[in-house]
């Protein structure tokens, strides 16, 4: 008598992602025809246009004009599941994600991991100051910003005397690389554009805004001559560009500066933090298991095929890895096109690994960097340096280069009626308070008397 044996279908690899970013979503999408499962982790239910997060934060935009679900990102992708969920570390050893509870499960088990974990702020060892100067991270902080600034102007007009006013009326913005610049940019149009003939009291005009960097030039990432293009564009807006300028504290109704070994205490109730970054606690979880050391941020070194040392079979890309740059002699700078091209470059090193093919050494492509500072002004260094544009030609290109990085139809068409309004009309129709505890605001002074 015959008899037939059956046999267990082959699992397939599991791949978990962590970080539904550039990094995290480029590496998922590469590995749409891998013969692997593919479990995408985030905190937040969708994926973030974060160079355009500073234009939600000054009212230019909607919070949903520059996000996506990463559900609907990944909604034809069979191999793919979306987990909403908070990781807290990595057994390395083990094989493991450990997610913080109430999320079920509470691990999960892996074959191979890809970390696109992403960075946050650094206050440069004064936490405490992170009430009092939010940065500019998630959607949760454009809006909080948005709330500060436009809640400023509210009680400048409601002010009982014209100091108490002016104070209101005093923005600081720390930092200045390319979040700084372009915040401190759009104030001054927010304030001399849409909100100069909405007030009764007050003459949003007279909004200054303090832009404060400690190192002697902005944008330090661009060639110089384009960072001191970006101070004159910032300084014709009237913005007090205050380079070589330490901040020494922060409270909740002034700043103390320090320049020269000279204090100055600046009286304002709006601070923005814009001035550093520190990786998400895994890099450090993750070099320490591999026994190696992150440097000073955080971050932590890989190979050249993005993979953590010892583990063939976990990559980290984006913020969080320091990744050798031979053409220019340093690291791979952390920026969108370059989490992207590592996300990029780790799924397809998973895949390859899975069909038993050596992997490759990640190489990125510099496509230049770039910084809005208003209407008409912007400053771009493109391939690698070689062209350097500033002005009105540097801000179209600009402005093409986000639409067409954003993620589906629906965005790129809202952000182009959004812009091409404000661009005709000077108005911006985001600007709305949102706050579940409203702060107290002095009560309104009576009318004059006809």
């Amino acid at each position: 008598m015959l008899t037939t044996r059956t046999s267990t279908p082959r699992r397939a690899p599991h791949v978990v992602v962590i970080g539904g970013g550039f990094g995290g979503l480029a590496a998922a999408r590469a590995l749409r025809h891998a013969p692997v499962t593919v479990t995408l982790v985030d905190r937040a239910n969708h994926h973030l246009f974060r160079p355009l997060l500073y234009q939600v934060a000054t009212a230019g935009l909607a919070p949903s004009d520059i996000a996506v679900p990463i559900r609907h990102v990944l909604r034809d992708q069979p191999n793919a599941t979306v987990l909403l969920g908070d990781v807290r570390d990595v057994d390395v050893a083990g094989r493991r994600v450990l997610l913080a509870a109430p999320c079920e499960p509470a691990t999960l088990s892996y074959d191979y991991l890809i970390v696109a974990a992403g960075s946050r702020h650094s206050y440069f060892g004064h936490d405490a100051w992170a009430a009092d100067a939010p940065g500019l991270k998630t959607l949760a902080d454009a809006v909080e910003i948005r709330r500060r600034l436009l809640d400023a102007f509210e009680r400048a007009e409601v002010a009982p005397t014209p100091a108490a006013a002016d104070a209101e009326l005093t923005f600081v913005v720390v930092g200045g690389g390319p979040t700084g610049v372009e915040l401190a940019g759009m104030i001054p149009e927010l304030a001399r554009g849409a909100l100069r003939r909405e007030f009764r009291r007050i003459d949003p005009r007279r909004a200054r805004v303090l832009l404060v960097e400690a190192g002697p030039r902005l944008l330090p990432a661009l060639p110089a001559p384009l960072g001191e293009r970006a101070r004159r564009d910032l300084a014709a807006l009237g913005v007090d560009v205050r380079l070589g300028t330490r901040v020494d504290d922060v409270t909740p109704r002034a700043v103390r500066l320090r320049v020269d070994g000279v204090d100055e205490r600046v009286s304002t109730s709006t601070v923005l933090w814009a001035a550093g970054n520190r990786a998400s606690p895994l890099g450090i979880s993750l070099a320490r298991q591999a026994g190696v050391e992150p440097d000073r941020t955080g971050r932590v070194p890989v190979l050249a095929d993005l993979s953590l040392a010892g583990h063939p079979e976990l990559f980290v890309v984006g913020d969080l890895a320091v990744v050798a740059w031979p053409a220019r002699g340093g690291t791979v700078p952390s920026v969108a096109p370059a989490a992207m091209q590592a996300g990029r470059r780790a799924g397809d090193n998973v895949a390859r690994l899975v069909r038993s093919r050596a992997t490759r050494p990640f190489a990125y492509v510099d496509k230049g960097e770039l910084a809005t500072i208003g209407k008409h002004r912007a400053v771009a260094s493109l391939f690698g340096g070689r062209l350097r544009v500033a002005g009105w030609m540097a801000w179209w290109f600009w402005l093409a280069l986000h639409i067409a990085y954003l993620i589906g139809f629906r965005n790129r068409l809202s952000v182009l009626l959004q812009w091409s309004y404000a661009y005709l009309f000077g108005d911006r129709g985001a600007r709305l308070i949102i706050d579940d505890a409203p702060a107290q605001r002095p009560t309104p002074r009576p009318a004059a008397a006809a």
